[in-house]
């Protein structure tokens, strides 16, 4: 991280979740929750096919590996990339 947003007054201190339009303070597991929430929302709505996993090209084959491996059995989508080109 930057050395000026490490010390920002604005940086969020506290996860966040938007209420009616605004967003209010909310502990770690009201946070996560909302999020796979909306993750299953938008599955069954738009299906698998609609999320996409991309990973770096500094991680380590292990971890790419684990990456595409949540995708396709987690997620259930095939859209998987990365930066690794030469």
């Amino acid at each position: 991280m930057a050395r000026q947003g490490k010390q920002n007054y604005t940086r969020l201190t506290e996860p966040l979740v938007r209420k009616n339009g605004v967003l209010q303070p909310a502990s770690w597991d009201e946070a996560l929750d909302c999020a796979a929430e909306g993750f299953l929302r938008n599955r069954e709505k738009h299906g698998p096919d609609a999320f996409g996993m991309f990973s770096c090209s500094r991680s380590t084959n292990e971890l790419n590996f684990i990456a595409q491996k949540f995708a396709r059995a987690v997620i259930g989508t095939n859209n998987i990339d990365s930066c690794n080109r030469t």
